[in-house]
């Protein structure tokens, strides 16, 4: 799985005269892209504000008046030319005088981007699963005794006449650890499913 960051950073670059301030930082969705743009880095006096980000498969980008292609397709190519997701890069430039041309353009916004990514401390993407489990009050101990073991996390908890239904997060690689250990642990007696990612 690829990276995203460890925490904001930004790297400055100077070409003919043109200043370009890369920004980047780590996003947990789309909507967390643009208001890390509009309320953090986004210059009101600069001459151009270009941006890209990718979160999975939502990846957008924007040329914010330079010509089509030469700033916000380069940066989002620095994203994933340093193998990271879920991260937004800002690059602010203010003119200097000296046009730099399509060519020049692509190298400044790409080069500021990749060079901001490039030296930035990394965070591995893990990937995650949920699980539902259901059981009965007899076994809500060993239940309860196994999720932190396996980094697992409780997301929504519901009881009834029968005991508990749970539904937990965790890390991919510790799901079949956590099935084996609740087996053993309960004589298998703790249904456990599959609970899709999507809400």
């Amino acid at each position: 799985m690829p990276d995203t960051l460890a925490q904001p950073v930004n790297h400055t670059l100077d070409v003919k005269h043109s200043r370009f301030i890369a920004h980047a930082a780590p996003i947990e969705s789309a909507s967390a892209a643009m208001a890390f743009f509009l309320q953090d880095v986004s210059v009101a006096d600069a001459t151009h504000n270009c941006w890209a980000y990718r979160h999975g498969q939502d990846y957008r980008s924007s040329d914010d008046g330079e010509p089509a292609g030469t700033a916000g397709r380069p940066i989002l190519a620095a994203i994933d030319g340093q193998g990271f997701d879920r991260v937004m890069v800002v690059v602010t430039r203010w003119f200097g005088g000296i046009k730099l041309g399509a060519g020049g353009l692509v190298r400044a916004y790409g080069g500021a981007a990749a060079e901001c990514l490039r030296t930035a401390p990394r965070l591995p993407l893990v990937a995650m699963a949920r699980l539902q489990l259901v059981a009965g009050f007899e076994d809500l101990g060993a239940l309860h005794a196994a999720l932190p073991a396996h980094a697992a996390e409780k997301r929504d908890e519901q009881f009834d006449a029968n005991g508990v239904r749970l539904r937990v997060e965790l890390p991919a690689e510790q799901v079949d650890a956590l099935k084996i250990r609740l087996r053993d642990a309960t004589r298998d007696r703790i249904r456990i499913q599959d609970d899709p990612l999507d809400d």
